[in-house]
């Protein structure tokens, strides 16, 4: 994550330079505007375009607003425009909001919807890269989320933590979420129909990771004298068990379920959503996990680090044991 103090935007941020690097922000903002100048083409050539996206909405009223403010003002992000990001975020989100209760309530321009749903996620991420040079990480690490070792106790009570972090955290995100996704895809009527298939592949899965998560979980406890929740963190390194194989084996088991989930509810966005989710993970929650690991446990967690990779298991396990 780039540092704060060489990252801060110049005096004049509105001032476009050819010689000013052109990181990833910009180049996303620039596919946005090439993006939503292709669309706006097909949107009054193509009628299938039309009524999936925009539904009822007249498109002839529309385009006198968006094309300057979605279309152009994206373009202008990407030359390095910093202060129309004041502009064009309020409206993409706006867009966004207004366009997925049209499509709630009337059924229709589902498409459009989940499209202005990508383009706001990936739109906001981008303008705290162009605004601040980085993503503000440090307001995710908060409250359950914030780094800070387990108290003394014993196994069982690490145990007993443990089981009602997994129950909190697989109900809300393998059961709660997926639902509202499932109950939104269908609403939006932009579901694909399931097949007996991918329903016994989910199921296999999701067996297969939920043991591997409950191995996971009671190794930290009993090895590590922790939780696999951040704020009640091992206060051992933990290297045997799963975590002899892959750094993160809780997060190759709550993605891997999520897919499952997926699977078997027959809904491609429940499987996108575990897919984001482990992407998120792994971009803005793992470096600071892993720094924090490091500054704990030292030289242990480096070479640790350095011996077992973070996702794909080596054929080698690490002969030590804690």
């Amino acid at each position: 994550m780039a540092d704060a103090a060489n990252t801060e935007p110049s005096a004049n941020p509105a001032r476009f330079s050819l010689a000013q690097p052109f990181d990833w922000s910009r180049l996303f903002f620039l596919l946005q505007a090439l993006a939503g100048a292709a669309w706006w083409i097909m949107v009054f050539t193509v009628e299938g375009i039309r009524v999936s996206t925009l539904g009822g909405l007249n498109p002839g009223v529309l385009v006198w607003m968006d094309v300057p403010l979605f279309v152009v003002g994206s373009l202008l992000l990407a030359f390095g425009w910093r202060r129309f990001v004041w502009i064009v975020l309020p409206w993409i989100l706006l867009v966004t909001v207004s366009l997925f209760a049209y499509s709630l309530i009337t059924r229709t321009a589902g498409m459009g919807a989940l499209l202005m749903i990508a383009s706001a996620f990936c739109s906001t991420f981008s303008a705290f890269q162009l605004v601040l040079g980085r993503i503000p990480t440090e307001y995710l690490l908060h409250g359950p989320f914030a780094f800070c070792s387990a108290p003394p106790t014993d196994v069982h009570g690490n145990l007993r933590r443990t089981v009602k972090q997994l129950l909190v955290f697989w109900t809300l995100f393998l059961a709660v979420i997926p639902g509202i996704i499932v109950v939104v895809e269908r609403r939006l009527e932009i579901s694909l129909e399931g097949s007996m298939t991918l329903l016994v592949l989910g199921l296999v899965l999701l067996l297969l990771a939920s043991a591997l998560g409950i191995w996971s979980a009671l190794t930290m406890s009993a090895r590590g004298k922790g939780t696999p929740l951040p704020s009640a963190m091992p206060r051992k390194l933990v290297i045997s068990g799963p975590y002899a194989f892959v750094r993160n084996p809780m997060a190759v088991a709550g993605i891997t379920q999520g897919v499952a989930v997926g699977l078997i509810l027959g809904s491609w966005l429940v499987v996108a959503y575990a897919l984001v989710g482990s992407l998120l993970w792994n971009w803005l929650i793992r470096p600071a996990e892993e720094a924090n690991l490091r500054e704990n446990f030292g030289e242990e967690f480096t070479t640790y680090q350095q011996r077992v990779s973070c996702w794909v298991p080596k054929m080698r396990r690490i002969s030590a044991k804690r």
